[in-house]
């Protein structure tokens, strides 16, 4: 009798610890995708009010000239009018490490994110991010941004699928540039390869050609592991943008976080375990399981009740439990070596 007892609640933990691993694992791929949501459209809201405060040339509008008469002047036909709208140069704010950048809009695979300044874990899960070490986009040089394939809504999940000639469009306050993808070692006409796999060690993605106006895309590969790095090359096909400061505080992160970043740790391992994270993982998992409990306790002191009643005690719960649970997740997350 004795051994039943234990070998079913032995049955019963196990159970209960694989439905919270898949739970976790549910978190990590859509869960984390909820967060990334709401900074998108924090980013997206910050990024209008810049917009909004860009000051413009005024358009420039010429007549032709009107023809001698002796009758009263009279406007000059539409056709004559002639308007030019001045683009957007100067200097803007440069943006600090956590503030938008700009928007990137990939129309191939349905890509449409704003960008962070900064490739720190906790930027990159509001969207992709830009190493603060190379220009920004849309100015001359190699512009570099870095962002999640299977996690955090996973803006970068299909770069795989972009072939030479594809667009990739991304809009600063300086206004639109567009880049289209460029062949890397391997394509040809019948198979056109528009990424590349290199190694974590292999910085030089980041360095600037003389001469290269191009964007430079880098995230984990394979999916789910960070092994490896799967690269995307874009040619500037507009004009530069006149090149801007940048602010001191990507100054001073543009060497240690760019390189931490690309390299990860050991085995190719990204490196995002946060230790302030342990203890409101604990809290929140502890509230949780108190939650679980007193729905358990409740649904068990009323013996008298149908079984249907039993249940509608756990549906009760439910939703109560899953609030300081997916806390908990999130705080683990952080705990845990990062990926792409």
């Amino acid at each position: 009798m004795l051994l039943s007892r234990i070998l079913g609640g032995l049955g019963r933990l196990m159970i209960a610890t694989g439905v919270l691993l898949l739970l976790f694992v549910t978190y990590q791929l859509w869960g984390t995708g909820l967060r990334t949501n709401g900074a998108q459209d924090r980013l997206g809201q910050e990024f209008a009010a810049q917009q909004a405060q860009v000051v413009r040339p005024p358009t420039t509008t010429t007549t032709a000239p009107a023809p001698t008469t002796t009758a009263e002047p009279s406007l000059p036909p539409p056709s004559q009018v002639r308007t030019t709208a001045q683009p957007a140069t100067g200097t803007f704010p440069a943006p600090r490490p956590g503030q938008p950048l700009g928007q990137i809009v990939i129309p191939k695979i349905g890509a449409d994110f704003y960008i962070v300044e900064g490739v720190d874990l906790n930027f990159l899960a509001e969207g992709p991010g830009h190493f603060p070490g190379t220009p920004f986009p849309g100015q001359a040089g190699n512009a570099a941004l870095a962002g999640h394939r299977t996690t955090w809504k996973a803006p970068f999940n299909r770069i795989d699928e972009l072939v030479p000639g594809d667009t990739i469009t991304v809009t600063t306050l300086q206004g639109t540039f567009t880049y289209e993808v460029t062949p890397q070692p391997g394509s040809t006409p019948e198979a056109p390869l528009g990424n590349r796999i290199i190694t974590p060690s292999q910085t030089e993605i980041l360095e600037q050609p003389p001469g290269a106006n191009t964007l430079t895309l880098m995230a984990c590969h394979p999916k789910y592991s960070a092994a490896q790095r799967i690269v995307v090359v874009g040619k500037l096909v507009d004009p530069p943008a006149p090149t801007t400061e940048k602010s001191p505080e990507s100054q001073a992160a543009k060497q240690t976080v760019d390189l931490a970043t690309l390299e990860g740790g050991s085995g190719g391992e990204l490196v995002g375990a946060t230790t302030d994270s342990r203890t409101p993982a604990i809290l929140w998992g502890v509230i949780a399981a108190g939650v679980w409990l007193c729905a358990w306790l409740l649904a068990r002191h009323w013996r008298s009740w149908r079984q249907w009643q039993h249940w509608a005690v756990y549906l009760v719960a439910l939703p109560i439990f899953l609030v300081p649970l997916f806390l908990a997740f999130e705080n683990i997350n952080r705990l845990l070596p990062a990926g792409y």
